[in-house]
């Protein structure tokens, strides 16, 4: 890859090698991405685009929420949960058993598991990963709920936001944790990789972040979840890998089938 992050000339799938994933790599060797390698005989390798920061306890104060007012909680990734539980400890805010949890995914969902005792009367989930099928969710209890929405201070999906405004919902963002990009142009300059996979609209950032003049030349990209492919195509990126979808709910699987399809 250039500079300016370009493959020579289409990417013929067939052809396809290397693959990088815009994720840490997995720490168990059982990991279904390197299945996927050796079933393909592919080259896979893990870099994460970006990294978190926690927001302090002492600085969310100053945003004057009182977190035990709210009666439901939303959450588009398990890094929100993270940092709004952490939060939680940090402040000393003990979070009431009734409090209802609408989560995008039901992966998602299920992460809630190791904060709270879980029970499907409190944990919602969209039907498909997308904003769309969560907003379906919350608008059956919308008239009942004080809604928070945990969210990163650079990167809260408008797209809830103006849907919990234009429906009168009461809710306010809390800003709990915020979105750095890392320092990846050295790797993306010395490697041509042919697929490359993003998982947040963050991600998309940090590649622009990195190669400002990225062109994408036939290189294959991935993105996982509505917001990221809305990110990609709003950065002009063709998008040819895209997931959750009802037959490739993760995009380990989505990956499978693209392979599969390309390989033949």
């Amino acid at each position: 890859m250039s500079t300016t992050g370009v493959k020579k000339a289409d990417t013929l799938a067939k052809d396809i090698q290397k693959i990088l994933i815009t994720q840490p790599r997995p720490e168990s060797d059982k990991s279904p991405y390197f299945e996927l390698a050796r079933k393909y005989g592919i080259q896979l390798d893990f870099q994460p685009f970006i990294r978190l920061e926690g927001i302090p306890a002492r600085e969310f104060r100053k945003q004057k929420i009182e977190i035990p007012n709210f009666t439901g909680v939303i959450f588009t990734s398990r890094n929100a949960i993270d940092h709004f539980f952490r939060t939680c400890e940090e402040m000393k805010v003990s979070v009431s058993q009734d409090t209802k949890y609408f989560c995008i995914t039901e992966a998602v969902a299920l992460y809630l598991q190791k904060f709270i005792l879980y029970r499907k009367r409190k944990v919602f989930y969209g039907a498909d990963g997308s904003n769309k099928s969560m907003f379906d969710v919350i608008n059956k209890h919308k008239g009942n709920e004080k809604f928070l929405y945990v969210c990163s201070e650079n990167q809260q999906d408008n797209e809830i936001v103006n849907w919990l405004k234009s429906n009168n919902c009461e809710f306010a963002l809390a800003f709990m944790y915020r979105t750095q990009s890392n320092d990846v142009a050295e790797m993306l300059n010395e490697n041509n990789y042919d697929v490359i996979c993003f998982f947040t609209p963050s991600g998309i950032k940090s590649l622009f972040d990195n190669l400002p003049k990225y062109k994408q030349n036939g290189t294959v990209i991935g993105a996982f979840g509505s917001n990221t492919s809305k990110a990609a195509e709003e950065a002009g990126l063709k998008l040819d890998i895209i997931a959750p979808q009802p037959q490739a709910p993760s995009m380990v699987s989505a990956l499978d089938k693209f392979l599969a399809v390309q390989k033949k």
